[in-house]
């Protein structure tokens, strides 16, 4: 029995390092770095370079200039993956630097690391802010500028127009060339829904399973496109927020095949689903279980939840946005599933891409209609736990379920119903540090359109695109409410993206032009259009006070001001919402704390002109906006 022992011992001894041997001399190769270049005159001196290859083992890593010292090399727990720690002399100048790779066995490889100039003014770029409207694009759905690259080798997906969560050809060239009706219609500023890779078998449109977080996805024309675009948009004023998500990633990653290290992926990279109870986060008696079921949690199968609780994944991501943030000229960033990824992660995120763009905008999204949970992640924020997340802006979630309740539900004025929701939810604000920098909504990608949720009446969707406009915070528009697009009938996250009308050769509608569209829709984009260019000349709608009245039998109104000195300067817009089924007759005299002494008042609409001494009237189921002398 002990001899058949000896001899298995032997065998099993013999097979392992079959498998062994090979893997410890395998030849030197740097297959991948990342970030793939950086740029010279950075705030923050270091940055650590992922490299994926093999041969790596007990790897030394030298710099052909004393301009960039090799602080540390760390080698991976999968020794598939070295990181390497650089320093960064701001007396560097732009070039191709060499990074030389000397193996244990005494092989060595010089890999070219690129060091781009940056962009003059780069660090002190203006963010976006409540001056501007935010346009909401799902690229796919857009406008197809480029139909050779609907479908791509390698990416799995080819496009299908007839399939409502299929890949329809949308693209950065499409959006290029519909810039100019965006500044048309007083867009100031463009979000993309994530334009990265997304290599899935089906429904990879939407882009948030993320295959290669340094690659913009071929099918919409690839890094070089999204150059383009960027700068074709600031050349009309247009700035660019792009969405990230450093919760997870899709489960078609290249990290998947091989992954750095055991704990890289949350649940040791098997499914386990979130409980989706953002407040776990701020419950102080909540459990440590509650809290990592839904930190930890997936959202789906083919969304891996990372760990940025491992500080080499964390500094990953930190730096895959500033890189974005450089490359690409961006004004600010969107963060998908803001309360999901570790919550000191996130004060870190924020911290350090705002030390190097200290002017930059990030917009978190904390889906909760509870101001309290919302306001919890607000930079400035004096939280219970001693927390300062340093997220500069929030999406004002809590307001967009108020303003669509407070336009349909029945039994406008009784209670705390109709309108005087919106006067609730507005005084709750004391709990924002910056109320102001709040992104507010009427609806967004991942609801049903808003004027589906106002029951497809357009007198409901205009008054609410009017009190977006006219309330603090930064208002923003999802592509085609303009035009009143609509997913009446269906809840399929593919018909709330449809295609916007006129964006593909042969469509018979076209919103650019108005061919084909109804006499409601052009009469939505023309309203919209008139009140988006007026709102951009308004200092008094970007930074003014703000002060509401409580609302009356349906009315309800609210004023936008900034006061002059003396009296003299005064800039006052008063906004009136009246939302009964009849006309009313409003006594202006109740507001004789703000319009004080000023006789006359203009409709920035219509331009008539009205006395401030007189009844106003309403008309039924209307918003009107006056600038008062």
């Amino acid at each position: 029995m002990l001899k058949h022992f000896k001899a298995l011992v032997f065998l099993l001894t013999i097979s392992l390092s079959l498998i062994i041997l090979p893997t410890a001399h395998a030849s030197l190769s740097v297959d991948r770095v990342e970030p793939p270049f950086w740029w010279s005159d950075m705030a923050q001196a270091n940055l650590q370079l992922m490299v994926h290859g093999q041969g790596l083992e007990g790897i030394q890593v030298e710099s052909s200039t004393p301009l960039v010292t090799v602080k540390k090399v760390t080698v991976a727990e999968n020794p598939h993956y070295v990181f390497v720690d650089l320093e960064i002399s701001n007396q560097l100048k732009a070039g191709s630097i060499e990074l030389t790779f000397l193996s244990q066995s005494g092989e060595s490889k010089v890999y070219p690391y690129q060091i781009k100039s940056r962009v003059a003014g780069s660090r002190q770029r203006p963010g976006f802010s409540s001056k501007d409207v935010i346009y909401l694009v799902t690229p796919d759905r857009f406008a197809n500028g480029d139909a050779s690259n609907d479908d791509v080798d390698g990416l799995m997906e080819l496009s299908d127009r007839s399939k409502s969560g299929g890949r329809h050809g949308g693209d950065l060239a499409g959006l290029s060339d519909s810039l100019e009706y965006l500044a048309e219609l007083g867009i100031t500023k463009v979000w993309l829904n994530p334009i990265q890779q997304n290599n899935e078998p089906q429904y990879s449109y939407h882009g948030y399973s993320i295959s290669d977080l340094y690659q913009i996805d071929a099918r919409y024309g690839g890094n070089q496109a999204l150059i383009e675009f960027s700068q074709q948009a600031q050349g009309l004023g247009i700035g660019l927020i792009m969405d990230t998500i450093p919760n997870h990633i899709g489960v078609n990653h290249w990290w998947m095949d091989d992954l750095p290290s055991s704990d890289w992926i949350n649940n040791d990279a098997k499914f386990s689903q979130t409980s989706h109870s953002h407040e776990a986060i701020q419950d102080p008696y909540s459990s440590e279980r509650d809290r990592v079921e839904f930190n930890d949690g997936w959202f789906v199968p083919t969304m891996p939840d990372l760990n940025q609780r491992n500080p080499y994944l964390a500094n990953y991501l930190i730096q895959n946005n500033i890189w974005w943030i450089e490359f690409a000229g961006l004004v600010g960033l969107r963060v998908d599933t803001l309360p999901y990824a570790d919550k000191n992660f996130t004060a870190e995120f924020n911290a350090r891409i705002l030390a190097e763009y200290p002017n930059l905008n990030i917009v978190g999204e904390e889906w909760t209609t509870n101001p309290a949970v919302v306001s919890y992640w607000q930079s400035g924020k004096l939280n219970q736990d001693g927390y300062d997340g340093g997220v500069p802006s929030l999406m004002d979630f809590p307001l967009q379920q108020a303003l669509v309740l407070a336009l349909t539900e029945p039994k406008q004025g009784q209670d705390r119903n109709g309108l005087r929701r919106l006067h609730t939810l507005l005084a709750n604000d004391f709990q924002y540090p910056d109320a102001n920098n709040l992104v507010v909504i009427g609806d967004n990608h991942d609801m049903s359109r808003l004027h589906t949720q106002l029951n497809d009446d357009a007198a409901l969707t205009k008054m609410a695109l009017t009190f977006l406009m006219t309330i603090r915070g930064i208002p923003q528009l999802f592509y085609g409410t303009e035009i009143l697009m609509s997913n009446t009938g269906s809840e399929d996250h593919g018909i709330i993206r449809s295609d916007f009308p006129g964006g593909w050769s042969g469509d018979k509608t076209n919103a650019k032009t108005g061919e084909g569209l109804s006499v409601e829709a052009i009469e939505m984009q023309s309203y919209l259009r008139a009140l988006l260019n007026w709102r951009k000349a308004t200092p008094a709608v970007h930074h003014g006070k703000l002060m509401h009245y409580l609302p009356k039998d349906g009315v309800y109104t609210f004023f936008r001001y900034l006061d002059g000195v003396g009296g003299v300067g005064d800039s006052v817009v008063m906004v009136v919402m009246n939302n009964n089924q009849s006309a009313v007759s409003l006594d202006l005299s109740r507001f004789a704390e703000r319009i004080k002494n000023k006789q006359t008042m203009q409709n920035v609409i219509t331009k008539e002109s009205a006395s401030t001494s007189k009844p106003l009237s309403l008309p039924a189921k209307s918003a009107q906006v006056f600038e008062i002398n």
